[in-house]
């Protein structure tokens, strides 16, 4: 069974110095508000993803007043431990290593060690634009695909360095066709395999997610997920071309796989416009048990399941739907919050599991 045994915080967020121990079951972290408990369940993000779930610059998980901080955590993984630490000092670029050998490249431990985070910042993904939802997308298909996560990493590095043209060509009034056609062909194939991969991808995820949603709703209503790209124009290589002259007044690259959303449905009405609280909250609920069933699928194991704040944000319906999978083992290892402790005992003690409840002062 894939489990997370120890964590322990140095200079992280609000935490000077914490360790933990972790059950391979069900853990309750429990504690006022603002003492600290979404901050553990973000550590055990950065041991999985290298980076934070809710902050888009590492510096800011630096405790305040310190210069660096530390998150390490002892994994269980095909009857093997490994040690996994992620810090970062003040002005130098972040560190991660397993079992005290650095990684060359961050990529290659994305994956390794999956988890799968509920919290109230997931409604983001309704109301934000387009990148939250290709970020949320390309972090699942990243766990599974590290194809796909290397044409990324490439893809967004020749983006870049397009943009910068197109900006110094504004600055002189004209642009270099020949320079710009080299960055074109480097851009043009990999916006192809990335389109091609999120489109598989989207397919696979479609009834999983749909059989989640009837589960929560008890068949209520109809939703989907339809995925949209510039790059599914048979003539998007000439339409690329053809913008030219719009990306030169805009200093930067109009079209493209860095453009593509994945729109959310209700019926054949916008989530974001239609859907009630209840409707929006059971389809990022079924998004992402259904991203849980797709690694486990893809990495023959449980990710661990991390529950922020779950009993608080849920009405009690959603919340014995997703007990009962609990409760039939559909889960791992499952880390927890909550702020009221003798709600989380009642509500678990049902689960014939074993507990572990930490509480937080």
């Amino acid at each position: 069974m894939f489990s997370l045994q120890s964590l322990t915080l140095h200079n992280f967020k609000n935490y000077e110095d914490f360790s933990v121990q972790f059950c391979p079951s069900i853990n309750c972290i429990v504690g006022a508000n603002g003492v600290g408990k979404t901050n553990m369940l973000d550590a055990v993000h950065y041991l999985s993803l290298t980076k934070s779930a809710f902050n888009s610059q590492d510096v800011h998980s630096i405790r305040h007043g310190e210069e660096l901080f530390v998150v390490s955590g002892k994994f269980h993984l095909a009857e093997k431990k490994h040690q996994i630490l992620c810090g970062l000092q003040q002005g130098q670029k972040k560190t991660l290593k397993i079992d005290q050998v650095p990684y060359q490249k961050f990529t290659e431990h994305i994956g390794l060690f999956p988890v799968v985070l509920i919290a109230p910042q997931d409604h983001t993904l309704i109301t934000e634009g387009s990148e939250e939802r290709r970020k949320f997308f390309d972090t699942i298909i990243s766990q599974i695909d590290q194809n796909y996560m290397l044409n990324l990493v490439q893809y967004n590095h020749y983006l870049k360095q397009r943009n910068a043209l197109l900006k110094q060509a504004k600055e002189r009034g004209t642009w270099d066709n020949d320079l710009l056609a080299t960055y074109d062909s480097l851009l043009l194939p990999l916006a192809q395999q990335i389109y091609e991969r999120r489109k598989i991808f989207t397919e696979s995820l479609l009834p999983a997610f749909l059989m989640h949603y009837q589960y929560l709703t008890e068949g209520a209503e109809q939703v989907h997920i339809r995925y949209e790209s510039d790059v599914e124009n048979a003539n998007f290589p000439r339409l690329f071309a053809d913008n030219l002259r719009k990306d030169f007044e805009l200093q930067r690259t109009t079209l493209g796989v860095h453009k593509d959303d994945f729109e959310f449905l209700l019926g054949d009405f916008p989530l974001k416009k239609f859907g009630s609280q209840g409707q929006q909250k059971s389809f990022l609920i079924a998004l992402k048990l259904a991203h849980f069933g797709i690694i486990q699928a893809q990495k023959g194991i449980k990710p661990i399941l991390l529950l922020d704040d779950i009993f608080d944000k849920l009405d009690d319906k959603r919340i014995a739907k997703l007990l009962a999978m609990v409760a039939r083992q559909d889960f791992g290892q499952i880390i927890l919050t909550d702020a009221r402790p003798e709600r989380s005992r009642q509500i678990l003690q049902e689960i014939e599991a074993e507990k572990q409840f930490i509480e937080l002062k």
